[in-house]
């Protein structure tokens, strides 16, 4: 029997990944339409907007059924708005560069079966942070509110996958990391609402702790990188939309895309930028 090399699995698992984005970037168009104005999930089934003709299953494939029909409801021909596919195709695209930047970054094992079991773990606790990530951004820049049905489960979710991988794999440092991050990160956004009226909503800081057990768990400089770089994104938007007159000085924006881009920015290079600015000043980092 010829068994596939290592590298051939990894193709394979972020071939798998991106496809199966496909899928919840369908989903999540579901989600964003439908949590904020407090409809089920399941009921009714997918209709045309306009028409409000039920939509096929085989004209609910992901991406190609909008390109087949040429973004047009095949009913009353009404346009369908390309959002549809930009989410799901991004949603792949996302899940896709999560399945292979987030082994090399974390270190990831597939050899043995306890490192496996914690790397398989993990892998589901951040491909979750990646389908809210999509829900959470788009919904705050449509209605600026960040839902506690999309929000809080992520406590229990980060939380439980987290400790399960940090109990097999015996890294408690990660764990505790991940439980300062997230209480010090809740801390500081309910101070920062608290100080600046209007400042700060609760969606954030509720949001806040979430993405702090991400950053904690991921290490002590994704978690400063990550948690300033949220603080540049959205300082950088907010002065473009000022000069653009999208909004005025005392306009509110959504916080929420920019604490997950800071996030995720984190998560990926945190710790190398983390430790390169440790090198500069001469310090050892750990």
């Amino acid at each position: 029997m010829i068994l596939p090399t290592l590298a051939q699995m990894s193709i394979f698992f972020v071939v798998a990944i991106t496809l199966f984005g496909l899928l919840i970037g369908s989903f999540l168009n579901v989600v964003v339409y439908r949590v904020p104005n407090g409809m089920s999930l399941v009921r009714p089934a997918s209709a045309c907007p306009n028409c409000k003709h039920e939509i096929k299953p085989y004209d609910n494939i992901p991406v190609l059924s909008w390109l087949f029909l040429r973004g047009k409801c095949r009913n009353c021909k009404n346009p369908i708005s390309a959002r549809y596919p930009l989410v799901e195709g991004g949603t792949a695209v996302f899940f896709g560069v999560a399945a292979a930047v987030l082994p090399i970054v974390l270190g990831w094992q597939f050899t043995q079966s306890t490192a496996l079991i914690a790397s398989i773990l993990q892998a589901v606790a951040f491909l979750y942070l990646v389908a809210i990530t999509v829900a959470l951004a788009l919904i705050d820049l449509d209605t600026h509110t960040l839902p506690n049905s999309i929000v809080l489960p992520g406590y229990f979710v980060a939380g439980a996958l987290f400790a399960a991988a940090g109990l097999i794999q015996g890294d408690y440092q990660g764990l505790i990391r991940a439980v300062i991050a997230g209480g010090g990160l809740f801390v500081l956004y309910f101070v920062i609402g608290l100080i600046k009226a209007g400042g700060m909503g609760f969606g954030d800081i509720k949001l806040a702790g979430v993405i702090g057990i991400y950053l904690g768990w991921t290490g002590w400089g994704a978690l400063a990188i990550g948690g300033f770089a949220a603080f540049l994104f959205g300082g950088v938007y907010g002065i473009i939309s000022i000069l653009a007159r999208r909004s005025g000085r005392k306009s509110g924006i959504p916080f929420g895309p920019w604490m997950l881009a800071g996030t995720w920015f984190g998560i990926f290079f945190g710790n190398q930028i983390w430790n390169g600015y440790l090198s500069i000043l001469g310090l050892a980092s750990n």
